[in-house]
């Protein structure tokens, strides 16, 4: 049996949990109990897969949405009670709704745009499980599923009504899957930085909004009226998505200067990805349009052809760079705009990149080009 690198991932970063759980009152408390939790989970994902669980399906004959949501009825056994399916009528509960309804629109990004067979390309069902445990203050994808809590009603409303982080989520399994990325330190932070470019380019490609018309934010749709933010992250200006008394303030630096050295949240994986983030978004910006037609190509075809499993971020600036040049030109428009986003943020790539080969196959729709790399490039820059 393969055995496919999984990590538990979380769209609340444990900084934020952590800092709600040094308070008092029953915010503090569910912040507590929602990490305790996470590494309830966490073990019991490890000792899963240590025991051998199978974790891939059987190839489907053609793309097709297959999913279904569970509920857990506020208990911590998953999956829980199946409540919605392609073969079961559409749920009057808003959440089981919304997890059905993300995880399908995340499908149709995915399948209409990378021709993509769901999160392992072999046709894998996306199953979710809602209203788990009592006021759990996250949403994450196990390595197997997704699971939403209800949040606690205070400081954060229910985990499915933001599209772009089911997205977010259920790129961690695509991640999971085509480059097995590590999930600490920088090479935790690129992981985190392609789930929130995906994730948003699931919300702009749902809600047909182009890169200029997007609000670049990534859980929107979280917060409670109680919190002072708009946000758990902004791709557009990394560090300004919420400045809260209890979940303090955004953390996430924008370039490499500010990059942050921390023990914490595995290295600090969901702050210092505010500097890919930043370069998405100017890079996305520049080229105009929707997000996903050129930019989007370009990062699919890096992740899926061209990492290794300790990649950094100037490996995937490198990688996108190169392919840009491939598919588009050296020295062209794109190119060009990709590296100067890049540069923006403190990483330097160069645009002559020599011709490399690839040990993964090109997607059909891709032309032919200069051939691409497998390598792993090791250079980073100072801060």
């Amino acid at each position: 049996m393969t055995t496919i690198p999984h990590h538990l991932c979380g769209v609340i970063p444990p900084h934020i949990l952590d800092r709600v759980a040094q308070h008092s009152g029953d915010a503090a408390d569910d912040a507590r109990s929602t990490l305790e939790q996470m590494h309830e989970l966490a073990r019991e994902r490890t000792q899963g897969f240590v025991a051998g669980e199978p974790i891939i399906e059987s190839a489907t004959p053609a793309p097709k949405k297959r999913r279904s949501v569970y509920d857990a009825q506020h208990h911590r056994q998953l999956p829980g009670k199946l409540v919605m399916s392609e073969h079961k009528p559409r749920s009057s509960d808003v959440e089981v709704a919304e997890a059905y309804d993300g995880s399908g629109a995340t499908f149709d990004f995915y399948s209409q745009v990378f021709s993509r067979n769901s999160v392992d390309d072999r046709g894998m069902r996306l199953d979710s499980t809602v209203h788990y445990s009592v006021r759990f203050d996250n949403a994450m994808w196990n390595g197997r599923q997704m699971i939403y809590g209800d949040g606690d009603g205070r400081l954060f409303r229910r985990f499915t009504a933001s599209v772009d982080v089911i997205g977010h989520e259920l790129t961690h399994g695509v991640t999971q899957y085509a480059a097995a990325l590590g999930y600490d330190g920088e090479t935790g932070a690129l992981n985190e930085h392609i789930s929130d470019a995906f994730g948003i380019m699931v919300k702009q490609f749902t809600h047909r909004l182009t890169a200029r018309e997007s609000d670049w934010l990534i859980g929107a749709e979280l917060f409670t009226p109680a919190v002072k933010g708009k946000a758990v992250r902004s791709m557009a200006a990394p560090g300004t998505a919420y400045d809260d008394p209890l979940l303090g303030r955004d953390p996430q630096p924008a370039h490499m200067r500010d990059y942050v050295d921390t023990y914490d949240d595995n290295g600090g994986v969901h702050i210092n990805s505010g500097i890919p983030n930043h370069a998405f978004y100017l890079a996305a910006i520049a080229l105009g349009g929707n997000t996903w037609d050129v930019l989007g190509r370009l990062w699919y075809a890096a992740v899926t052809q061209r990492l290794t499993s300790d990649a950094d971020f100037n490996d995937f600036a490198r990688a996108t760079t190169d392919i840009a040049g491939e598919l588009y030109g050296n020295g062209g428009r794109v190119q060009n705009i990709v590296a100067d986003a890049w540069s923006s943020v403190g990483i330097t790539t160069p645009l002559w990149a020599a011709p490399r080969r690839s040990s993964h196959p090109r997607p059909a729709e891709r032309p032919a080009a200069q051939s691409a790399a497998a390598t792993k490039w090791r250079r980073r820059p100072a801060r």
